[in-house]
């Protein structure tokens, strides 16, 4: 396989509520912006919809490049989603796991790359193969 995903748990018994700004950051022309906050944000709360069932992960590899998922981004996955044509998975293939498009077709799946250097994986009943849970959220390093 061409990524190696270590996978976490999310640590619920730690909240930490950060300030947010209640203007929003404009990527055109700047606008005058409050020197004051009056929001708190707990991105424990905003990125996990059901905590029994996500986990993060860090990427390994470039398959997914062209999508802009790179080397060490961080994913926050969902295994209560149900998996739909087209969704962001991480799968289990044959005794590794991946990060790639999920194209479901009549009588196999596909796992796509975004990365032209990488060739899509067919997926047929020969393979041991389970869509491991669906990426809600990409956490970037810039």
């Amino acid at each position: 396989m061409d990524n190696r995903i270590d996978l976490f748990t999310p640590d619920e018994g730690y909240g930490m509520e950060l300030p947010m700004s209640n203007e929003r950051v404009t990527a055109g022309f700047p606008s005058p912006a409050e020197d004051y906050t009056s929001l708190n944000l707990d991105l424990n709360k905003e990125l996990i919809r059901n905590p029994a069932s996500t986990f993060y992960a860090r990427v390994s590899g470039l398959s997914m490049a062209d999508e802009g998922i790179n080397d060490g981004d961080l994913l926050v996955i969902d295994k209560s989603i149900e998996p739909y044509d087209g969704c962001l998975a991480v799968c289990y293939i044959d005794g590794d796991f991946t990060l790639k498009r999920f194209e479901k077709h009549k009588d196999y799946g596909m796992l796509v790359p975004a990365n032209k250097d990488f060739t899509p994986i067919k997926v047929t009943s020969e393979n041991d193969f389970c869509i491991w849970g669906i990426v809600t959220y990409l956490i970037k390093k810039v």
